[in-house]
């Protein structure tokens, strides 16, 4: 059984430090990764150099800004193992991105990360409620993506009973979680909803399963779809934050007695909100790009890595340390539709808000003429879907044009299709935009 909320005095030191405690650690720590990725990766030393800086300029927390950033082609130019500040015969591990637009993004780790890794994740699931003893099942993909390890390691620490089942396998996956009665889950929320769908085509009530917790992440999210998992499914979801270029998940978590935005692990990872456009660091509470710097990683130290994610920071809540908001968006995919800025997460929102419809979509993105043109795909609930006939489809797709017309401001074409006709991709993620652009 879940044990929700921890007692001050079993939480780790850090977590309940003081401001001034934390920021003298993170500013120790700060300085030597600056300086060991200044000494041990010529791309740093170049950047450095040609952003007349150095590690001994870094005085305070805010010097950070004087540093140059990182980006995703910063990665794919040092392809494959550039980046690293240490030998190959010190890295134990590589992971590597899907590599679906030009080269895959490869990041490294020395066994003291493994351990820092492990550690972090340990922490975000118990902050999440997990407790030594818990069965946990974790549907996040193994292999080169970072999730199913990241989290496997993570709840090994912890003292979890793991059950590996990676993606796919939808049928078997509501198997063992019958069968197996794990009180935790950590899956994409999009192939939670896929398994909900499942649970009620074998009969079984959602909602009467084993299930207490569920920990979500890997693609952005809304508060639409937390409160219909969590409705549909019995549970209470709780929010997992990470990116393979910083670690992997376990960046960030939600806690579980305050679910109010994942709370960052700022003694490894160092945040800032840049404007996306001029780069200026944003003060605390304003929206911006998220950009993270390690704090304690070995092989391969990012310094400033632009996530293209956009956010904004939050003070504390139930630890010490700062918090984020939900995500609305990145950087590089929102979409441009006619002169209007188009998020998915916006689109979401307003499928989440017709009860007939379910939070599985897509975008596609394609050009008649020299016009751009938007159209959305999306699932009905399983459960209604036999019964649902050709005026019906038709009547909710005009709902649903008329909502996104009305609140977002672009016309769109909508197909309401039956569940299971939207494909995740091998990692359980929704692929919410397909861009036919560059094809026509």
């Amino acid at each position: 059984m879940v044990q929700p909320i921890p007692k001050p005095e079993e939480l780790e030191p850090i977590e309940r430090a003081s401001r001034d405690e934390l920021a003298a650690l993170q500013l120790k720590r700060l300085k030597w990764s600056l300086r060991h990725a200044y000494e041990n990766v010529p791309h740093y030393r170049r950047a450095f150099d040609a952003a007349g800086v150095h590690p001994e300029d870094l005085k305070q927390l805010s010097d950070l800004a004087r540093f140059p950033t990182t980006s995703k082609t910063d990665l794919r130019d040092n392809y494959p193992f550039g980046l690293f500040a240490v030998p190959k015969d010190k890295v134990v591990r590589v992971h590597a991105s899907s590599g679906t637009t030009g080269k895959p993004t490869v990041v490294g780790y020395t066994a003291g990360d493994i351990d820092t890794w492990a550690h972090v994740t340990a922490r975000s699931i118990r902050a999440a409620g997990g407790r030594p003893g818990d069965t946990l099942h974790n549907a996040f993909g193994y292999g080169l993506f970072t999730g199913g390890l990241g989290i496997h390691y993570g709840a090994e620490r912890l003292g979890c009973m793991v059950v590996p089942m990676s993606g796919g396998q939808t049928e078997k996956q509501v198997q063992l979680i019958r069968d197996f009665e794990p009180s935790i889950i950590m899956v994409t929320p999009s192939y939670m909803l896929n398994l909900i769908d499942e649970m009620a085509r074998q009969g079984m009530d959602p909602a009467q399963s084993s299930l207490k917790v569920g920990i979500f992440g890997a693609e952005p999210w809304s508060q639409g779809m937390r409160a219909e998992i969590e409705r549909r499914a019995g549970i209470e979801a709780v929010d997992i934050y990470g990116l393979s270029e910083m670690m992997g998940p376990g960046v960030a978590c939600e806690c579980i007695e305050s679910r109010d935005g994942p709370t960052i692990w700022e003694d490894h990872f160092y945040p800032e909100i840049i404007d996306p456009v001029t780069g200026e660091v944003l003060p605390d509470g304003s929206e911006g790009e998220l950009v993270f710097t390690s704090l304690s990683k070995e092989a391969m130290p990012m310094i400033r890595y632009r996530t293209r994610d956009l956010t904004s920071l939050l003070p504390p809540g139930a630890r010490s340390m700062r918090r984020l908001a939900k995500i609305t968006g990145r950087s590089d995919d929102m979409l441009i539709i006619r002169g209007v800025n188009v998020f998915p997460s916006q689109v979401e929102e307003l499928i989440l808000a017709i009860p007939r419809l379910s939070g599985q979509y897509q975008l596609t993105v394609s050009r008649e003429g020299h016009m751009d043109s938007l159209s959305v795909s999306v699932e009905a609930r399983s459960e209604i879907c036999a019964s649902l006939t050709d005026s019906d489809r038709q009547q909710l797709a005009r709902e649903l044009q008329h909502r996104v017309k009305t609140i977002v401001g672009v016309t769109t074409a909508v197909n309401v299709v039956n569940a299971g006709a939207i494909m995740t991709t091998a990692t359980g993620k929704a692929k919410r935009v397909v861009d036919l652009r560059a094809m026509n």
